[in-house]
């Protein structure tokens, strides 16, 4: 990637060639002795043929080596000094031969190069003239005024360069921050996407199959001694067998969990209550509050796998005769209640994968869970906003 330096470079060229031809020109108009003008155009020619030759890759290269930097200037210094003491008009070319100095070496070397150079113009004026010569009172102020402005103008420059670098690396660098960035973002975009897939499988496909495993083992046991019971079991085990066929082929299709994707929240949980109830036997009260407000797939995606989770909890673990489920609407929120009379838990101390989820995805929409439990039952309270 070019810096703003070398973006702009095409400003330098056009100053480098105004500079070379003005002072040929002059140098060819002022000089009588056409011997001296040969040798002052071809110094001024040589230098030119050296800047675009090899000077160019020079100066525009990143880290160029210290002898070739050296080398260069060392050439410039010499060709101008040559064509300044063949015509001191020559000193003209000093504006394109003092920004190269600069261009070139480091800021102080350039200065004492530039000043050494500046100061060939009236020692080419005394070799010339004498040091009555009519040019020399003109030259030596004009000659401390162009010290000065040169190594100022180079000051100028090497800060231009400097700052140009050091926006470009800054830039670099920034590109390579946001490349780490977008990295960590697919990292952790995977891995929420890894740890929302384990909540649907496991509120999903884990707990059908959990309730085929615990139907397959009740037909065991009654196929021989209640073949009624056994048949209810088995036509319950394909039914769940079914809804989970159902629910992975959603997942799969990235499409809402299949209860919602036929019906609505209050038919998708009176599904699932209605489930315990024919799988354990267990009396289940369904019970919906008046109209529940729009909460969004998202929510209503919580809400069920709440629903899911607390109900398998019951159906593992609780030993309960009775459940409650119940949704209701309670300061702008939509709220699901289970509460159960089995034999309960302590909430702080299960480190499964389930309540963590169900908490996480809470959190998601902005919703809250809680959990109360005791010897006498549980209750779990789910709360989505509206």
């Amino acid at each position: 990637m070019k810096d703003a330096w070398d973006r702009f470079n095409w400003l330098w060229e056009i100053l480098f060639a105004v500079a070379y031809l003005a002072t040929t020109t002059l140098v060819l108009l002022d000089e009588s002795d056409p011997v001296r003008a040969v040798v002052a155009v071809g110094a001024l020619t040589a230098l030119a043929l050296t800047y675009l030759v090899w000077g160019r890759r020079v100066v525009r290269a990143d880290d160029p080596p210290t002898g070739q930097q050296w080398a260069f200037a060392v050439a410039v210094v010499a060709l101008v000094g040559i064509g300044l003491f063949a015509d001191t008009t020559s000193s003209f070319i000093l504006f394109m031969a003092c920004p190269l100095l600069f261009s070139t070496l480091p800021f102080r070397p350039a200065a004492v190069l530039t000043t050494v150079m500046i100061l060939l113009v009236p020692a080419s004026s005394v070799a010339a003239d004498g040091v009555r010569g009519p040019v020399l009172h003109i030259l030596l102020p004009m000659t401390a005024i162009l010290v000065v402005f040169g190594v100022l103008c180079g000051k100028f420059i090497g800060h231009v360069i400097e700052e140009s670098r050091a926006r470009a690396d800054l830039i670099a660098k920034l590109e390579e921050s946001q490349a780490e960035v977008s990295r960590l973002s697919r990292e952790a975009g995977t891995a929420a996407e890894r740890e929302r897939l384990a909540r649907e499988i496991h509120d999903t496909l884990a707990q059908g199959f959990t309730s085929i495993v615990t139907l397959a083992q009740a037909i065991e046991s009654e196929v021989d001694t209640d073949p009624a019971a056994a048949r209810r079991h088995a036509e319950l085990a394909a039914r769940t067998a079914r809804d989970n066929l159902t629910e992975a082929r959603a997942m799969v299709a990235a499409l809402a969990p299949a209860d919602l994707a036929s019906g609505s929240l209050v038919d998708a949980v009176r599904r699932q209550a209605d489930r315990l109830a024919d799988e354990t036997g267990v009396i289940v009260r369904y019970e919906v509050d008046g109209a529940l407000p729009a909460i969004g797939m998202a929510g209503e995606v919580v809400l069920l796998r709440g629903a899911q989770e607390a109900l398998n909890n019951v159906r593992r673990h609780a030993g309960a005769s009775a459940v409650s489920v119940r949704l209701s609407v309670v300061d702008d929120a939509v709220r699901l209640s289970v509460r159960d009379d089995g034999t309960g838990f302590d909430p702080d101390g299960v480190t499964g994968f389930g309540l963590r989820g169900m908490r996480s995805r809470a959190e998601q929409v902005g919703g809250t869970l809680s959990v109360r439990s005791g010897p006498s039952g549980t209750e779990l309270t789910l709360e989505v906003p509206a």
